[in-house]
């Protein structure tokens, strides 16, 4: 007799199983398995070994943290290694206002702006209403009858306050938050003796038992407390044993006080109504102030709302982290704890040591973060990471965060398409574009070590609509060199890529526009290879207008290097170029060797710029079948010597 096969979790196979093992069986040699009771009967057995076997192979699966579905348990598992997921985080934004109390008289000394709720959105914004809020009370002097609010950071949610009271008769008391979507960064836990005491006691959030990451060492005396995610989104706050930790006394009052917040829904909103309370008190009577408020001013727009870390995040960071184990040792370390311990934020990171420089920089690591809104991290930020990065760096290595540099493609492509399958040009253009723009935001591009394939651009744009046939599709890489300027200043930049060589008499390169000292008139750069093909020459030249024909201004400024795509100037005095987000820069246009492009250490691929020109495939539309005025485009890159 054959041993039955229970993993198989297909209900035929499992009856035809079941049927064989039977007819195996002498007692059952004369009965027919199709008849209605038998065949009945089989069905309760397969349907109930399926059900079975599902439930047990889904529990399985919920055991390991690499194949568990439900969150419950991801985070569960993720707890036993001591890993708390990130928590919602609070849009914020930096706000101005005034009061004029000129007609108040006397006029009182000073106003305060309450805590709680201070702006809110004016109508909806993405379809739903948010309110910003501030965690206490802020009060300013009142100068000539006008009270001026400015640079007052307000937070997207509402503060809430939850008071439990410790009983140790009850051994499964537990200080659970009652609400989702809370902001932990916002999260203050106080501890009073008792409900008659006015003396409370601010606890701080550890995360790990030996050490805080202060130096200071957990001991029974110690004002701390642990949080764990548990059930629905929601957190548990842990208080000591009295080994770790203080531990609660009978009596003792918890409050916690919290914000709730919508995540990354509220960012981007710029335009706030008052929805505050401003108060001052006279002969101790407190008084609000109803008039006079000036509308609000936002000075940014509201950003760094995050969402609670997801599954698949949690996954990915957790085991991680445990490897980490609390310290920065390798690259891999950094590029973990960065965005976990100190800079939620951070969309994407790269860290590479100062000994794979040339020259080698020894003893420091250099960091780069391209955040999740906008291009740059405000030096300000900057100076806290690698503040915070002191409490795991290993002695003697210095951190150094480096600006996001963007290693840009540009495409152009001539896209061939079938008339009788598209009602014109323009709408499959725009299928092109809005393919190509979902492409360009993909993970396969946005991020450090990102590789750039030719082929799949080549598929997204055939793929758009079924009237395309073809695409000739031609690339050029960029880099925005920022510019010192009014200054004399030498200048490097790599693209990480070879260069590809289209013509020895130069003019390889393509620049915009910039001025330099002495010259009156616009310049740019241009090359000229050594016989090798290996390196050349950068100099300047100027254009006339309405000519085509290059007017060199200088020779020998500077070295291009084919072979790893560097480019070198000399020190220059460069007046002024273009200006893009306030900033002057110079764009360098290249074309690679390969059409594969790879972003390496501190290279943020990012496609930028693409060009659809709609060309009639004469021989599929049926305009020319001979093929004889079938339009060629070359695939080689062709153009101006300018930007």
């Amino acid at each position: 007799m054959s041993l039955i096969n229970f993993t198989n979790l297909d209900f035929d196979q499992i009856k035809l199983t079941l049927k064989d093992y039977l007819q195996s069986n002498s007692d059952f040699t004369d009965y027919d398995f199709e008849g209605s009771n038998l065949s009945t009967i089989l069905d309760v057995l397969s349907y109930n070994t399926y059900i079975t076997s599902y439930n047990a192979n889904m529990i399985s699966n919920e055991v390991f943290i690499d194949s568990a579905t439900l969150r419950e348990n991801v985070v569960a598992l993720a707890r036993n290694i001591g890993y708390v997921p990130r928590s919602k985080k609070s849009s914020r934004s930096f706000i101005n206002f005034f009061v004029d109390v000129s007609s108040v008289s006397p006029a009182p000394p000073n106003l305060t702006l309450k805590a709680g709720p201070v702006a809110s959105t004016s109508g909806s914004f993405n379809g739903q209403s948010f309110v910003f809020s501030i965690p206490e009370d802020i009060t300013v002097s009142v100068i000539d009858g006008i009270a001026s609010f400015e640079d007052i950071e307000v937070f997207e949610g509402s503060y809430l306050s939850q008071i439990y009271v410790y009983s140790s008769r009850n051994p499964f008391q537990k200080f659970i938050m009652p609400n989702s979507g809370i902001d932990l960064d916002s999260l203050v836990v106080t501890v009073s003796p008792s409900t008659n005491s006015s003396v409370t006691t601010v606890y701080n959030r550890h995360d790990n038992l030996f050490d805080n990451n202060t130096g200071i060492t957990i001991n029974g005396n110690s004002n701390v407390y642990f949080i764990q995610e548990v059930e629905s989104e929601r957190y548990e706050v842990i208080f000591g044993d009295g080994i770790f930790g203080k531990k609660l006394e009978d009596g003792n009052v918890v409050e916690m006080t919290y914000i709730t917040t919508s995540g990354s829904d509220a960012n981007g909103v710029n335009d706030f109504v008052f929805s505050g309370s401003v108060s001052y008190v006279r002969n101790s009577v407190e008084i609000f102030v109803t008039s006079g408020i000036s509308l609000i001013t936002s000075l940014n727009s509201s950003s760094g709302g995050e969402s609670i870390e997801s599954i698949d995040s949690i996954r990915k960071y957790a085991p991680q982290m445990y490897a980490t184990q609390n310290r920065a040792l390798s690259a891999n370390d950094y590029e973990v704890l960065i965005p976990n311990k100190i800079y939620p934020e951070a969309e994407s990171i790269s860290v590479f040591g100062g000994e794979d420089l040339v020259p080698p920089q020894y003893g420091k690591v250099f960091i780069t973060i391209k955040p999740r809104n906008g291009d740059f991290v405000p030096n300000i930020i900057k100076n806290n990471i690698k503040r915070d990065l002191k409490k795991y760096s290993v002695a003697g290595i210095v951190p150094e965060i480096l600006d996001l540099k963007y290693l840009f493609i540009e495409t152009n492509s001539k896209v061939y398409y079938n008339t009788n399958l598209a009602p014109n040009a323009a709408f499959v253009s725009t299928k092109v574009q809005r393919d190509l723009t979902t492409y360009a935001e993909s993970s396969q591009l946005n991020k450090y070590g990102a590789r750039f394939k030719y082929s799949k651009l080549l598929k997204v744009i055939d793929q758009s609509h079924e009237s395309i046939t073809s695409n000739i599709t031609t690339i050029e890489m960029r880099r925005d060199l920022r510019l010192a300027t009014s200054e004399v200043a030498e200048y490097a930049i790599d693209f990480g890529n070879r260069f590809h060589i289209k013509s020895m008499g130069g003019y390889n390169i393509r620049t915009s526009a910039f001025r330099v000292v002495n010259i009156s008139s616009d310049v740019f750069l241009f090359d000229t290879p050594q016989q090798d093909g290996k390196r050349g020459q950068i100099g300047l030249f100027s254009l006339p207008e309405g000519s085509s024909t290059p007017i060199i201004q200088r020779r020998n400024i500077g070295i291009v290097n084919y072979e790893t795509g560097r480019i070198t100037l000399d020190p220059i005095n460069i007046v002024s170029g273009k200006t893009k987000d306030n900033v002057q820069i110079m764009e360098i246009s290249v074309s690679p060797e390969s059409n594969d492009i790879v972003g390496l250490q501190d290279l943020y691929l990012q496609l930028d710029k693409s060009v659809v020109d709609m060309v009639v495939d004469q021989i599929s539309s049926g305009i020319d079948p001979s093929g004889s005025t079938y339009t060629v485009t070359t695939s080689y890159k062709n153009g101006s010597i300018i930007r």
